[in-house]
């Protein structure tokens, strides 16, 4: 059995180098996972007939289809703001509130991360650009910074699926749940700053010190809100409307809300900027529009394939079904880096951990062991090139992806050492 576990981990190996082999090739990222779908198929029994049939079918739910609605709105959204200058009107604006550069760089990522929007790295990238560009951060940094701080809330905010679902499978209250993984969140932002921002310190400091010789900024407050009025509505309208969903329609996906306050959000900013239909035309016809949606289907069809062909089951087989260490670190590190998305980890590993905490009458102790496997899970998301925050902000800002997943593994290191040590206290307490 840990023979088989091993021979399924070989695979999504090579599966893994010829999509990062892809990319560095320029063959597309879409493109790319999407062969790298079909090459996995090959590898775990199943035909191209069946590859086919799984990708039409992952292209055509309602996951897939809902994210992309989303995604092509956030674009449509940056488009907008970017293309009308309202987004680097309001980093004016905001500037008498944010002294610091380096604050100013992270904000709108942070401020973005606060909404559980798959793909909400091209909502910020944008604003990081025009934010970093004049300080002279590279390209490289930027995509670092975007990526990185979109996720500082994710290990604790209440409105992540993820932690919902932690909450549900453990059957404890959510705020017992976030209560006891903030840390993460708190460590997560500690990483970012020594491991991205404290690099460019000396030249951020320096901007600082000059700016004390001249004027400050002023502050208007109501300029910054009137301008940052399409923002306020994604977000807030997001948080209102995805409570009206669920508590009037039980039954409907979330996705809704978020969906329909992206779309008040648009028409907020086309009518602030009384932009028209040719802008419109402009903003559906983005080359970075067929892309996306394009790099949206395949990641589902290689996630379809992951769950036909049994291929996580299959490097369950490399700890054991008796192996607790192995289901609440191992498992969920590597389920989250191969499928790129923290649901995917917590529905895959935390029955089988569950399962083992009971056998081995250790069920009091389950809170710790699923704190545990939320950050080892949520460290291979990170690390995963799958990740579609990771290969849009990529795509974005024109970065090699395999050298921008090379400065992702120490803070990722970093992100699983401290999940270790918590769970260590955790387990103490």
């Amino acid at each position: 059995m840990v023979f088989e576990g091993l021979l399924a981990l070989a695979k999504v190996l090579g599966v893994f180098g010829c999509m990062l082999a892809g990319m560095r090739l320029k063959l597309g990222i879409g493109p790319s996972i999407l062969a790298g779908g079909f090459l996995l198929a090959l590898l775990f029994g199943m035909g191209p007939g069946a590859w086919a049939e799984a990708a039409v079918s992952a292209a055509l739910t309602w996951q897939c289809l809902s994210l992309a609605a989303i995604v092509v709105l956030i674009l449509m959204l940056s488009h907008v703001l970017e293309r009308t200058g309202q987004s680097l009107r309001l980093m004016d604006a905001l500037a008498g509130f944010l002294p610091s550069r380096r604050l100013r760089l992270i904000f709108f990522p942070v401020l973005i991360g606060l909404l559980p929007m798959p793909g909400g790295a091209a909502f910020s990238a944008p604003m990081v650009r025009q934010t970093g560009t004049p300080l002279g951060v590279t390209e490289d940094e930027m995509s670092l910074v975007n990526y990185w701080f979109r996720h500082v809330w994710e290990l604790c905010w209440p409105l992540y699926p993820g932690i919902i679902m932690t909450a549900g499978l453990l059957g404890l209250p959510l705020s017992t749940v976030v209560v006891h993984t903030c840390a993460g969140s708190l460590a997560f932002a500690l990483l970012g700053w020594w491991f991205i921002l404290r690099p460019m310190g000396p030249r951020l400091k320096a901007l600082d010190q000059t700016a004390q010789d001249q004027t400050p900024p002023a502050r208007d407050p109501l300029l910054a809100l009137r301008l940052g009025a399409p923002l306020i509505v994604a977000i807030a309208g997001s948080f209102l409307l995805e409570a009206a969903v669920a508590s009037s329609f039980p039954e409907a996906s979330f996705e809704v809300g978020i969906i329909a306050a992206l779309a008040v959000a648009i028409v907020v900013a086309f009518v602030q900027n009384r932009a028209g239909r040719d802008f419109l035309v402009q903003s559906l016809l983005q080359k970075e529009l067929r892309q996306t949606l394009v790099l949206v289907a395949a990641i589902f069809a290689f996630n379809q394939v992951l769950t036909e062909a049994s291929v996580v089951r299959e490097l369950v087989k490399l700890g054991g079904d008796a192996a607790l260490l192995a289901a609440a670190v191992f498992v969920p590190l590597l389920v989250g880096m191969v499928a790129g998305i923290t649901m995917a980890f917590v529905g895959a590993s935390y029955p089988l951990i569950l399962g083992l905490l009971d056998q081995l009458g250790l069920r009091d102790q389950a809170l710790a062991w699923a704190v545990l496997a939320l950050v080892s899970g949520f460290t291979g998301v990170m690390a995963s090139p799958l990740h579609i925050c990771f290969v849009m902000t990529c795509q974005y800002f024109g970065v090699d992806p395999a050298r921008s997943w090379r400065k992702v593994m120490a803070p990722c290191l970093g992100l699983f050492v401290f999940g270790c040590a918590w769970f260590a206290v955790l387990r103490a307490l």
